[in-house]
């Protein structure tokens, strides 16, 4: 095999590659949202009736979907302009490196432990509360407009937060890596008709992040006082407290991790927050 040679087969390889890449991007984001979805399955209809009309001889409606699918590409351009700017957006804002893989174990599990403490307080309470917790999705969009904090995180400073009397109590918490960046920040609420029309501000809130992004949303119900967890557009609802910190350890869990012998100390950390 001589250099020439070589360099084609290299170059179609990496040209299979990029595609494959593009594709994947682009099922994702059309799996997260809900109207990019809603979509896909309209533009599938119009192809298979297209085939169908082709295939049994049916003029009439293969020349219409043939103006469909001819002029369809502009109409959805237009149509979806905002949608198609916010998941552009959103592929420029993705860190391929996220805070919270930089986390060490025991940080992950002292940010987990003392957000445990925090929904046992706002549970037993019944207190309101909202806290997003940043992946490898930026929300820096939403920090700008949210009031600055960059504090450790720790149970006392969310409770603080969320205290009724506190003018940020409406809002959401956003914790990026183990520090609160923000706190009384604004997030977009869910169109999914799936959902009940009885939850609330927050529950639709939580949810519109988590289909925006890939960011965890733990919901503190101010009228039952249940926790619920939502991720890539799906609401785990009324959680135990265990429940929700097992939840968040696996979902801030880097895919490959090395791992280490614990010493005596460490076990004890984890049994701790168990």
């Amino acid at each position: 095999m001589n250099l020439d040679s070589f360099l084609t087969i290299f170059k179609k390889v990496v040209d299979i590659c990029l595609v494959w890449i593009m594709s994947y991007y682009i099922l994702k984001n059309i799996r997260k949202n809900v109207k990019f979805s809603l979509l896909f399955k309209g533009i599938l209809i119009v192809v298979l009736v297209k085939i169908i009309s082709d295939w049994f001889g049916l003029v009439t409606i293969g020349l219409l979907f043939e103006y469909v699918i001819t002029w369809g590409p502009l109409a959805i351009i237009i149509i979806f302009q905002p949608e198609i700017r916010s998941v552009l957006e959103q592929l420029g804002k993705t860190n391929l490196l996220g805070r919270h893989k930089t986390l060490t174990i025991s940080e992950r599990e002292k940010l987990v432990y003392e957000i445990g403490l925090s929904l046992e307080y706002l549970k037993k309470n019944r207190i309101g509360a909202l806290i997003v917790l940043e992946r490898d999705s930026s929300l820096l969009n939403y920090i700008e407009k949210a009031k600055k904090i960059y504090a450790d995180i720790s149970n006392e400073l969310l409770c603080s937060i969320f205290f009724p009397d506190n003018p940020l109590h409406d809002g959401g918490v956003i914790i990026q890596g183990d520090k609160i960046s923000c706190a009384g920040a604004v997030f977009p609420t869910t169109v999914d008709m799936k959902f009940s029309k009885r939850l609330g501000t927050r529950h639709r809130a939580a949810i519109g992040i988590s289909e925006e992004s890939d960011a965890i949303a733990i919901i503190v119900s101010e009228e039952t006082g249940r926790v619920s967890v939502a991720v890539d557009g799906k609401l785990n609802y009324n959680l135990s407290i265990n429940e929700v910190k097992k939840l968040i350890l696996e979902e801030l869990m880097p895919k490959s991790e090395t791992f280490v012998v614990e010493t005596d100390d460490e076990e004890d950390d984890i049994d701790e927050i168990n």
